[in-house]
């Protein structure tokens, strides 16, 4: 079901032609108008955009597809769902240095949900919202914004062909969504990849699917728009050293741009063929993301076709920002293509994690929410990424 606002006649017809054949079994639902809060979007000088994995933000009214704390037989309802809208509003409006202009979130149970949030969030100003859902599934993502988003599709994901021809739908899509300030567009994808629930090795399969269609994405745009700048962010269920922390074992959908790394996926990838063979190895980058710390991101032993990204968690960013078994993990992100470091237009300045209250308890770990209590926020910590706009 596709959903959306603010286009008139041909436009439009073209507008949705678009959003029903990327979607795919997705559903995207967008709301806009207004102002863009305090911010004019062509005289922009900073954007600030956050992800965060609220933590199954479902609304009060029970329709089957809650998880089972989440019903009314244990203990769920409206004014506790009430009551989360507004603790969580009070915390984005403690964001430092201040609240964000583009927030993503994972988790959401539906568009009524996002809407609800930015009208609990209305001193921020964000007038733009956009949802997208795989059918059936009780949870997808969402965007936030004070600035105008346009360009928005979801991407269905699917392991060996589509559902219709034998393969299996991921139960989340990628969002892609594009907002332009200063004078220049910048396109983010909003993630949410499969958990490692069910074996970290038997899941990956899901999370390189994903990786697929971000790749695919990103060589489109690499050869109609080369200039666009491309922010891959959420919650990809993978920390950003998963190749070291499964000891180098298998190919994972982040890899580093390792010795190590770039051996494996040879072997891995033209197993009985020339191992020399450079040009089709260039090829075959399909289901992973390379990570670098350079700043232009770029790859020194894969092929120089690689898309390679840079992340924040190689410098940046400390600890983690998911605490599990005892220990931190890193699998929430933000991604940036090189663009960002070519000294104009949007450029990277800095990445933080909000490890401050109330997102964090007691403890310096994230303060979950707990809904037969109604206290905490999310046992994720919103990441905040900093862009500074430098005139050509």
């Amino acid at each position: 079901m596709i959903k959306t606002h603010r286009a008139e006649g041909m436009a439009a017809a073209l507008f949705l032609a678009v959003l029903l054949a990327a979607a795919g079994g997705c559903e995207v639902s967008g709301t806009g108008g207004g102002t863009a809060g305090n911010k004019e979007p062509e005289k922009a000088q900073s954007v600030t955009i956050m992800t965060w994995n609220v933590q199954a933000l479902f609304d009060g009214t029970e329709t089957g597809n809650e998880y089972d704390e989440y019903r009314e037989s244990a203990g769920w309802s409206r004014e506790k769902y009430t009551g989360r809208l507004q603790a969580i509003a009070a915390a984005v409006g403690e964001i430092e240095p201040e609240p964000p202009d583009i927030i993503a979130l994972q988790e959401i149970e539906s568009p009524e949900v996002l809407k609800d949030l930015a009208g609990a969030l209305s001193k921020q100003g964000y007038a733009w919202t956009h949802f997208a859902n795989s059918s059936g599934m009780s949870l997808g993502l969402g965007i936030l914004s004070r600035f105008p988003l346009h360009g928005t599709k979801a991407h269905s994901v699917s392991i060996d062909g589509a559902p219709s021809n034998g393969g299996s739908s991921v139960p989340r899509p990628v969002l892609e969504a594009r907002f332009s300030a200063g004078d220049e567009t910048v396109t983010l994808f909003v993630c949410h990849w499969k958990s490692k629930l069910g074996g970290e090795d038997t899941t990956e399969t899901a999370r390189r699917a994903a990786a697929r269609i971000i790749l695919r994405r990103m060589r489109e745009l690499a050869e109609q728009e080369p200039d666009m700048p491309v922010i891959i962010m959420g919650d990809l269920n993978e920390n950003y050293d998963e190749f070291y922390r499964r000891n180098g074992a298998l190919i994972s959908a982040l890899l580093p741009d390792d010795p190590r790394s770039a051996d494996i996926t040879r072997l891995y990838e033209i197993d009985g063929q020339d191992p020399n063979a450079a040009a089709m190895v260039s090829e075959l980058q399909q289901d992973f993301l390379v990570l670098s710390a350079g700043k232009p991101p770029s790859a020194r032993y894969f092929p120089p076709q690689t898309v390679t990204l840079y992340s924040p968690w190689a410098r940046e960013l400390a600890n983690g920002s998911y605490y599990y078994k005892n220990e931190w993990e890193t699998i929430d992100h933000f991604l940036l293509s090189a663009r960002f470091f070519n000294g104009s237009g949007w450029e990277f300045e800095n990445c933080a994690a909000a490890d401050y209250g109330p997102f964090i308890n007691s403890g310096g770990h994230p303060a979950a929410y707990n809904p037969r209590t109604g206290s905490g926020l999310s046992d994720h910590l919103p990441l905040l990424l900093f862009l500074k706009y430098r005139k050509p």
